[in-house]
C-alpha cells in the first residue's frame, strides 16, 4: 500500500550554508549577552583556570540554545527563518542525549577545519557528517497554505 504522505526534501548545502551565516549572527549575540552577565561577577578572568571556566560557561550556554529549540520545534530561530527542520531518520522525536551528541560532533568536526561540514559535498544525500553518523537530517519545511 502507498502512502500519500511525501517524504520532506533534503535541505540543500546552500540553503544550510545560509542557515550556518545566519546562525553565526546569533550565536554572536547569545555569547554577547552571556558573557555580559557573567564577567561582573567573575572579573577579568586573568587566571587560566577562570578562563577555562568561562569557556566552558559558554559551550555550556550554547548547547542550551541550540538543545532548546532543536527539542522544541527542531527548529533554531535561524532554521525557521530558512525553513529548515532538524528530524531523525525514523520520524522519532529528537533525545537530549541525541541533541548532545550532534552538538559534540558539530563542534568536533568544526574544530577540525570544517571537515564535518565539508563531508557533505561529498556525502551521496549532501548530508554533514554528524547528522550521517546521528541517523539525523536538515529538511526543508513546506511554505504554510
Amino acid at each position: 500500500m502507498q502512502s500519500n504522505a511525501i517524504a520532506p526534501l533534503n535541505a540543500s548545502f546552500p540553503v544550510r550554508l545560509a542557515v550556518m551565516v545566519y546562525e553565526l549572527l546569533l550565536v554572536v549575540a547569545v555569547v554577547f549577552v552571556a558573557s555580559f552577565a557573567v564577567l561582573p561577577v567573575v572579573g577579568d578572568l586573568h587566571a587560566a583556570w577562570q578562563k577555562h571556566l568561562f569557556q566552558v560557561f559558554l559551550l555550556a550556554v550554547l548547547f542550551a540554545y541550540f538543545a532548546a529549540f532543536w527539542l522544541r520545534s527542531g527548529q533554531t530561530l535561524a532554521m525557521k527563518t530558512w525553513r529548515v527542520r532538524l528530524v531523525r531518520a525514523d520520524g522519532q522525536a529528537l533525545t537530549l542525549k541525541l541533541a548532545a551528541q550532534r552538538f559534540a560532533l558539530a563542534l568536533l568536526g568544526l574544530g577540525l577545519g570544517g571537515l564535518g561540514f565539508w563531508w557533505a559535498l561529498v556525502d551521496r544525500d549532501r548530508q554533514f557528517l554528524h547528522d550521517r553518523l546521528l541517523g539525523t537530517r536538515l529538511v526543508r519545511v513546506p511554505r504554510p497554505s
